[in-house]
């Protein structure tokens, strides 16, 4: 009946909140990957990966869009709840779609369902300081939040393509000040896209929670993938920070674990994959 009691004492007790900032503490990577499936959930839970998000990147790897735009709710709950399926240690975050948290309100309701509904422990929403209203909602109802800054695909229309974000001071700096209001307002993880390394870097030693990058240098927290780029199953041109972990190995568990030990020695990023 008390499952989570029992959990607590298990070899592999499930990742939450708490083991995240205790990694922080300690020095610890945290590894972290996208899946959208059941199937793939139990490789990388077998791989040993810390934590897995049902991304809206779904829209562009397995729907086949130009963004991730048209990505909906429904989407994202199905694919959350196939995903949940499959997973025992690693912490379960489902996205936020576009347009789906446009109000306090709508965000709370959205929120419930990925959680009720898709089995999320922690849901993720894009943007800056004009997200600290809604974060504080969430956090209010005891929702956990994670905190998208930098590359924004969301709003990929509106920046005019995907670009690498903060390259100059003042875009920088605004950016280490929306990361610290987010912190403030109640998230519990922030995670950066496609930045310069240094400002990954600098971001992370200001904040008290977990920082996890994709293009935003070694010296996040945690570093996460799309788990078709680790496979090396998405075509044509990918983006710099991307890696092929099947290269040289017979099997996608050996990919995967390939990656996550890359993460946990630091060995991944390398400077190739940085800006």
């Amino acid at each position: 009946m008390y499952k989570h009691l029992q959990e607590r004492y298990a070899p592999r007790p499930p990742v939450n909140v708490g083991t995240l900032v205790k990694m922080k503490a300690e020095g610890e990577k945290i590894a972290s990957i996208t899946a959208y499936d059941a199937s793939f959930a139990t490789l990388v839970d077998d791989a040993g990966v810390d934590v897995v998000l049902v991304g809206d990147s779904l829209g562009m790897v397995i729907q086949g869009h130009d963004t991730t735009v048209p990505v909906t709710l429904a989407d994202i709950v199905y694919h959350c709840r196939a995903v949940a399926k499959g997973l025992y240690r690693p912490f379960l975050i489902a996205d936020m779609p576009f347009m789906t948290y446009a109000s306090k309100e709508q965000a709370l309701d959205n929120a419930v369902r990925l959680m009720q509904e898709g089995g999320a422990k922690m849901v993720k929403l894009e943007g800056g300081a004009g997200q600290v209203e809604i974060v504080e909602f969430l956090a209010s109802h005891d929702i956990a939040v994670c905190a998208h800054l930098g590359l924004k695909p969301q709003s990929v229309h509106k920046v005019g393509g995907f670009r690498v974000q903060g390259r100059e001071n003042e875009a920088a700096e605004r950016m280490l000040r929306d990361a610290q209001a987010l912190e403030a307002a109640g998230a519990d993880i922030v995670l950066l896209e496609c930045i310069p390394a240094a400002l990954g870097k600098h971001i992370t030693e200001q904040l008290h929670v977990p920082v996890i990058g994709i293009g935003a240098g070694p010296d996040t927290d945690g570093q996460i993938l799309v788990l078709y780029d680790v496979l090396d199953i998405t075509s044509g041109r990918k983006p710099k920070f991307s890696k092929n972990f099947l290269a040289g190995r017979d099997s996608a568990l050996e990919a995967i674990k390939a990656y996550t030990q890359a993460v946990k020695s630091k060995e991944y990023p390398g400077p190739e994959h940085c800006f």
